[in-house]
This record gives structure tokens, sequence and C-alpha cells, in this order.
């Protein structure tokens, strides 16, 4: 009986990992739980983290809290995926959609600092990849960077400098 109550509790604690805010769907095929991460609207941003990371909870802090940032991120999706999941996702990166364990998409991304913020669009290709953690007024303006199509005429350090959010 003991067991069966462990269990129990212990399913109800993976069940209530999500994140207010973050898209990534769960899909259920054959009893495997799944998430999607391809976005809908033109763009996205996947954060990778990593469950030791202070500045992961440090910026899922700021994106709960500041309003700023909430207004920035309101016109594009934002996922989350755990460098130590072997959860599986399907996604759409080079165009291609793929399913594989979170952590091997971390490592084939290339992402393995934490947190890892990596723009991308409906179509798949990587706009920006940013190792590390960023504050929430300079996010707030490499945001801007990416849904202005900024990306598409200079580089994302002198669009900021540009701006004033350096």
């Amino acid at each position: 009986m003991k067991i069966v109550a462990l269990l129990s509790a212990f399913v109800f604690l993976l069940g209530c990992g999500n994140d207010a805010g973050v898209k990534g769907e769960s899909v259920s095929e054959e009893g495997v739980e799944r998430k999607e991460i391809i976005p809908k609207k033109d763009y996205a941003l996947l954060i990778v983290e990593s469950k030791s990371c202070i500045y992961c909870k440090q910026l899922d802090k700021d994106i709960r809290s500041e309003k700023s940032l909430q207004e920035a991120l309101r016109d594009i999706d934002l996922f989350k995926v755990l460098y130590e999941s072997y959860r599986p996702v399907r996604a759409n990166f080079g165009g291609k959609v793929v399913e594989m364990p979170e952590r091997e998409l971390v490592r084939t991304l290339g992402a393995l600092s934490f947190p890892n913020l990596i723009f991308y669009t409906r179509e798949g290709e990587i706009v920006l990849q940013i190792p590390g953690y960023v504050y929430p007024s300079q996010l707030v303006c490499i945001i801007d960077y990416v849904k202005s199509g900024a990306h598409r005429e200079m580089d994302v350090n002198t669009y900021v400098k540009n701006k004033g959010c350096a």
C-alpha cells in the first residue's frame, strides 16, 4: 500500500512540472509523453535549462515577474527543454521535423551552457543563440531584434548598442 501511495505521489509531482506560459504541449503516443516545440507563431524562443542552474531559475523568475518581458514575449512561442531529460521531444530545426530525447536535442543544438536561449523561425531556422543569462531589459531588446527582423540586417551586438540597451 505504501508503494502505491509513493508511486502516485511521484507521478503527481512529475505532472506538476509545467511552467506557466511555456507552450511545449505534451502529446501522448503509445503511453509516452512527447513534448512539441514546433512554433505556431513566426518566431519561437527555446530556453535550454539544467536542473542545477541558478541562472535558469533566475530567468524563469524574470519571465514570471517582469511585465516588459511578458509583453515582449507575447508575439513569440516560448518553449523549454531540460538537459537532464530523456523525454521525447518533437522539433523542427533546419526545416526537418525530428523526434529525439531532450538531452540529445540539446547536444545536437550545441546548447551545453545554461541557460541557453535559442531563437528560431516557424520554418526551423535558428536566428540567434545566446549561451548564458541575459538581464530582462537586454532580453526585451534582443526579443525586439528578432521579432522586428533586424537580425537580417545586422548582428545582435550592433543592434543592442544602437538601441542603448547594452
